[in-house]
């Protein structure tokens, strides 16, 4: 078994920012630009997201279809709430879902994951094309793309800012970046502290706010176009949500102050777009 590694560097603030432990040592807060990231981690993500991961490991639900085909269809809207790009490739793309509902819209979509046995489902099982390997190396071997989009997956890697320059790397000029991940500075996560089912310490090395996400986007060489949260219950179908209202609305309302399901900052789960610059632009 791999010792576990002692996270010290601030992805904004580079290793001479000061941090201190947060949530009884679980975590690290950078006290220069409030940055919060896992202690210590078992293992490279590559070690990690084998057949454990999947079967026996507590993410078998990544592989069951009808909520995984309402989650990708959740999320195709909400891109194209902002544009209709032609071509798209998805970092951590997990059983392929994502990129099903892409094609089945017309965007020539492609995914990556790390996972072979991820890879292997979606190419037996949902019938579309995921590369196996990192994405900071395989995005580097494919066409530019319009849209690039990391659902749940800037939290797991090693270097955020290296994906981050993969990504920009991977888009056309003027394409786009979609993220999601869960919001550290939610109202659960501040209510159920270590208990918050989004912490996730073991796979979770990053642990994203707004104020931090935007900046760390921003500072890759991104002009972020919108950012906004939504509580966990986004992703259930409206008639779960409606059968199980008296257990799930109750304390997103008291944490959010609203029975809505997206709020600007204090939803469980944190969505971002950006887009790479045009030549020339003041971002560049």
């Amino acid at each position: 078994m791999t010792a576990p590694v002692e996270l010290t560097t601030c992805p904004l603030c580079g290793p001479r920012g000061r941090h201190r432990p947060a949530l009884g040592g679980t975590l690290r807060r950078c006290a220069a630009c409030g940055f919060v990231w896992t202690a210590e981690v078992a293992a490279p993500p590559g070690q990690l997201y084998g057949e454990s991961y999947y079967h026996g490991g507590g993410y078998e639900e990544y592989f069951l279809e009808r909520p995984r085909r309402f989650e990708a269809s959740r999320r195709l809207r909400w891109l194209l709430s902002v544009d209709r790009p032609a071509s798209l490739l998805e970092a951590g793309s997990a059983g392929g879902f994502f990129v099903a509902a892409a094609r089945r819209a017309g965007i020539a979509a492609t995914g990556i994951d790390v996972s072979e046995v991820a890879a292997r489902y979606a190419r037996d099982h949902v019938g579309v094309s995921v590369h196996c390997g990192r994405f900071e190396e395989v995005s580097a071997t494919v066409d530019p793309v319009e849209a690039v989009c990391a659902f749940h997956v800037l939290e797991h890697v090693e270097q955020p800012r290296a994906f981050l320059a993969a990504a920009r790397s991977a888009l056309v000029p003027g394409g786009l970046l979609a993220l999601e991940v869960p919001n550290i500075a939610s109202a659960a996560a501040g209510r159920m502290g270590v208990g918050w089912p989004g912490l996730q310490p073991r796979y979770h090395r990053w642990h994203f706010a707004p104020a931090t996400l935007t900046a760390l986007v921003r500072t890759s060489g991104f002009e972020i176009v919108g950012q906004d949260t939504t509580v966990f219950r986004y992703y259930m179908p409206a008639r779960y949500r409606l059968r199980h209202v008296r257990r799930l609305l109750p304390p997103d309302w008291r944490g959010t102050g609203s029975p809505r399901l997206v709020h600007p900052h204090l939803g469980d789960l944190l969505r971002l777009v950006a887009r790479r610059p045009y030549p020339g632009s003041r971002s560049c």
